[in-house]
């Protein structure tokens, strides 16, 4: 049965900025972004083109959710990618958006399952209109990609992309059911953040790889790359919700804990605190909530959890950096590396 805005659905609807520019919201510069300039403004202007939709609600929130900020950090790790390698042809383009679309929808869908009411700072799909028509728009843009993908003409890319889509949704459920599971090892959680963060970037920039020919040590190179560096990003991520800056997150601290996810600080937490500590986050983790919240940030610091988590983090970063070394240097490769570093220095 198709959807029937309701009469406040409607009005929120009009009272939505009309479509402008497709580069009035683009991802904001940065020297990492800057080598592939051209390509990634062709990359906005796509975005926008693949939004048009006859059902307005449809393009309304897949419009809202692309331009609520965000670096774009996948589709800019096909275009650098497949850049570094020398590609000179245009496919890539529709490939960073398609990889786009794919992220984008698992937001929608990632905020309906997690009850999110903000992301960047801004009111979630779902907060505005609903959970139905965000699930909706999700799966357009999910079908969307895979049109886009058609269109590429790869079928080495299509296998990959389709298994990765199907990695992702396996880690989102892992994930899921984690919530409220103190028993969750690192083990565990290293499987689900693989899943559900760390493949798509590896899709990103194996893709990349692909769509440019690599050799047989390249592609597998760019491929370990994106995974490296999608675990280093989590992992960041995961520190941040116990000791980062809301207004620069755009979340609020504690917002794993009170979803009762167990994330590496509180898994490290509970393997060496105390048996009082590891007890309240326990508690804690089975609960939800933020009842427990400054005596849980409190173990967390004191026990070394989140030093231990960013010790990780830096490990991964590594190892994507060594990867790098069998691609030909060039301006690419070094943006590459630049990324590499800033998942380490970023605040949100």
């Amino acid at each position: 049965m198709a959807f029937t805005p309701t009469a406040s659905l409607s009005v929120e609807i009009a009272s939505m900025p009309a479509i402008v520019s497709p580069t009035a919201h683009a991802a904001p510069p940065s020297p990492i972004h800057a080598v592939v300039a051209e390509d990634f403004a062709a990359v906005n202007i796509t975005i926008m083109d693949q939004l048009a939709s006859r059902i307005p609600l449809v393009e309304t929130i897949g419009q809202y959710i692309i331009e609520s900020g965000g670096k774009r950090l996948r589709p800019l790790l096909v275009l650098l990618a497949a850049r570094s390698l020398g590609y000179q042809g245009d496919r890539h383009i529709t490939l960073a958006t398609l990889i786009e679309f794919m992220h984008t929808s698992t937001l929608l869908h990632d905020d309906v399952v997690d009850e999110s009411h903000l992301r960047r700072g801004k009111a979630t799909a779902n907060d505005a209109w609903g959970n139905a028509p965000s699930v909706l728009v999700g799966d357009f843009l999910y079908s969307r990609s895979f049109q886009m993908m058609v269109s590429v003409g790869s079928m080495r890319i299509m296998d990959v992309l389709s298994a990765a889509t199907c990695t992702i949704a396996e880690g989102e459920v892992q994930q899921l059911t984690n919530v409220g599971n103190p028993d969750t090892d690192e083990t565990a959680y290293f499987e689900t953040i693989q899943g559900k963060t760390a493949m798509l970037f590896e899709a990103a920039s194996h893709c990349g790889a692909i769509l440019a020919q690599a050799s047989p040590e390249q592609e597998a190179a760019l491929q370990h790359y994106g995974r490296y560096l999608g675990l280093a990003f989590q992992l960041i991520d995961d520190l941040l919700d116990y000791q980062g800056d809301s207004q620069a997150m755009g979340k609020n601290v504690g917002d794993d804990l009170a979803e009762g996810k167990p994330t590496l600080p509180l898994i490290q937490a509970m393997a060496v605190g105390t048996p009082e500590q590891a007890e309240l986050i326990r508690r804690a983790i089975r609960e939800g909530g933020l009842e427990h919240l400054d005596e849980v940030l409190a173990i967390v610091r004191d026990t070394g959890a989140l030093d231990y988590t960013r010790a990780r983090a830096e490990e991964m970063a590594t190892r994507a950096l060594k990867q790098l070394d069998h691609l030909p240097a060039n301006a690419y490769r070094k943006s590459m590396a630049d990324l590499a570093r800033m998942a380490m220095d970023r605040q949100a």
